[in-house]
């Protein structure tokens, strides 16, 4: 099943995901959007710059998206947000905690998202009789999860959309090349006329959910009609997927140098240890019924 986004769902009208608020930072404001840095590993307070010459795991500050343009959407930082990136990122927080956490900040994103879908004015009837004039979603949406890491976000979408259609794309470097391979791909027959929810969690290089994009173009959706649901991204990620793609959106909780590579291994570490476990049950039962 699968869920696609419209063009027209970024108009102006829409509650945006508000990438105007970074410009206000220094505007004067008694209360300027607050912005996420890592420790200093020295005793100084000030955060380190990330200039060209250093590597990407270098402790720095987060990026402003204002250079990276109007397709990169930021979700407005708040405490709440602040703090699930923070249980996220800390390496002794334990899976049960961080896969709770995950699941909120997905919630977040998703809201979002939906809230950028394309909708029509309606006018329905309270229980007491009464005109309400509101609004309602257009039909035609879909979900496309990257495995596996995107697969996390797909119960976020579901518990949002009971009804939504998710698609799957499983791509993977070449061992050889190191370049993105795809190995399958599955969305609804109609997905050209849909609008597309992507959902992967984690932008590094960029370069899978740009193969990811590619294959949906070649099945007929167009790339203004794609928007990107992330939670972590580099600079370095959103801005090779929009120089490919300058129409696509992306929406993200934050733009950083270091992202949280270890999402995935995180997320899904149950469910490994689980089918590890069932693998060795079956192989001792199947080697006991061979000596029987």
């Amino acid at each position: 099943m699968t869920l696609y986004l419209d063009a027209g769902l970024l108009e102006s009208h829409l509650m945006p995901c508000h990438n105007q608020q970074l410009n206000s930072v220094n505007s004067g404001q008694e209360h300027p959007m607050k912005q996420v840095r890592f420790a200093n590993s020295s005793s100084s307070s000030v955060p380190a710059v990330l200039n060209s010459s250093e590597p990407t795991d270098v402790p720095t500050q987060p990026v402003s998206p204002d250079s990276l343009g109007p397709q990169l959407k930021l979700l407005p930082l708040n405490d709440q947000i602040r703090e699930l990136q923070t249980i996220i990122r800390d390496k002794t927080t334990s899976r049960g905690d961080f896969v709770f956490c995950a699941d909120r900040l997905i919630r977040l994103v998703v809201e979002e998202g939906l809230n950028q879908l394309p909708f029509s004015e309606c006018t329905v009837t309270t229980p007491t009789g009464y005109k309400y004039e509101g609004v309602k979603f257009e039909r035609g949406n879909c979900g496309v999860s990257i495995m596996r890491s995107g697969e996390a976000m797909e119960q976020g979408l579901r518990d949002c959309c009971r009804s939504i259609r998710i698609g799957k794309i499983l791509i993977q470097s070449d061992e050889e090349t190191q370049k993105a391979k795809v190995y399958y791909a599955k969305f609804p027959p109609d997905v050209y006329r849909r609008k597309v929810l992507l959902m992967y969690p984690i932008l590094s290089t960029g370069n899978t959910v740009i193969e990811a994009v590619r294959v949906l173009i070649e099945h007929g959706v167009q790339p203004k009609h794609i928007i990107l649901l992330s939670l972590f991204s580099t600079p370095h990620g959103a801005k090779s997927i929009i120089q490919e793609f300058p129409d696509i959106t992306i929406l993200t909780t934050e733009v950083h140098p270091v992202a949280p590579t270890h999402f995935g291994q995180r997320y899904f570490e149950f469910e490994k240890i689980l089918k590890d476990c069932c693998c060795d049950e079956y192989t001792v039962q199947h080697r006991v019924g061979k000596e029987k």
